[in-house]
């Protein structure tokens, strides 16, 4: 029910900033927990941060707490994910997720993903 499509990927240098935008469609965005992963060259899919519904609640990974920032503006039907201090460890597609609960999104078992954008930091 939810069409994810990710934006503002690019190529960065490490300390800058970039602001990832996930436009969603459907009728059950309004009430989805919405996540971002990233997946890095010969590495696994790796959770980043996730939204509750309303926006009241977010989790993030160790790896990125204090540097990103994940929000959401329901009237806009967008997720954002705000990275700053960027580092070259960051350098990956990143993904948007949604699905029902933290449950379902955290672990990569939501059934709704977006194709990704790439993120790349230069050092």
């Amino acid at each position: 029910q939810v069409q994810l499509v990710e934006s503002g990927g690019g190529l960065v240098q490490a300390g800058g900033s970039l602001r990832l935008s996930c436009a969603a469609s459907g009728r059950t965005y309004s009430r989805s927990v919405m996540g971002w992963f990233r997946q890095a060259p010969g590495k696994e899919r790796e959770f980043v941060a996730a939204i509750s519904d309303s926006g009241g609640t977010t989790r993030y990974a160790d790896s990125v707490k204090g540097r990103f920032t994940i929000s959401r503006d329901n009237a806009k039907n967008t997720v954002y994910l705000q990275m700053n201090s960027l580092k070259s460890e960051d350098t990956a597609d990143y993904y948007c997720s949604a699905g029902d609960t933290f449950l379902k999104v955290i672990p990569g078992r939501s059934g709704y993903w977006g194709q990704g954008t790439q993120v790349s930091v230069s050092s």
